[in-house]
């Protein structure tokens, strides 16, 4: 397993940002199919400190998309992530996010932010 830390830079109200985790791998595929892995991102609490590490302790199975492609096409390098929900967790900068992933799988992230004003629905 490799340990990954990710720091969030402080931000003024943290409480309007999200962050999506992001586990997945470089894999040589066709250009054309959709391709994800099985499993999901556990949160697993540290004991005796409270804090959350998450762990994807090995990537399932690949699965893609059953679609008739060209074998005379050429095969790209693409970054293949987990299948389902995306992992959101709440934005907070003063704890770093740690992830435990197995050897050879890359952890990126996005944010994810609202605006302070909120809709309103049509009554109807």
């Amino acid at each position: 397993m490799v340990r990954h830390v990710l720091r969030l830079p402080e931000m003024e109200d943290e409480t309007n940002y999200r962050v999506e985790l992001i586990v997945g791998k470089l894999v040589t595929t066709d250009a054309r199919k959709r391709f994800f892995f099985g499993g999901k991102i556990e949160a697993v609490i540290i004991e005796g400190f409270g804090f959350t590490r998450f762990v994807r302790a090995e990537l399932g199975q690949m699965a893609g998309t059953l679609m008739a492609v060209d074998p005379d096409e050429p095969k790209v390098t693409r970054f293949i992530s987990l299948g389902g929900e995306p992992q959101i967790l709440r934005y907070n900068s003063r704890f770093p996010l740690v992830v435990y992933v197995p050897e050879g799988v890359e952890v990126r992230y996005g944010i994810w932010s609202a605006t302070p004003e909120a809709n309103t629905t049509e009554k109807g």
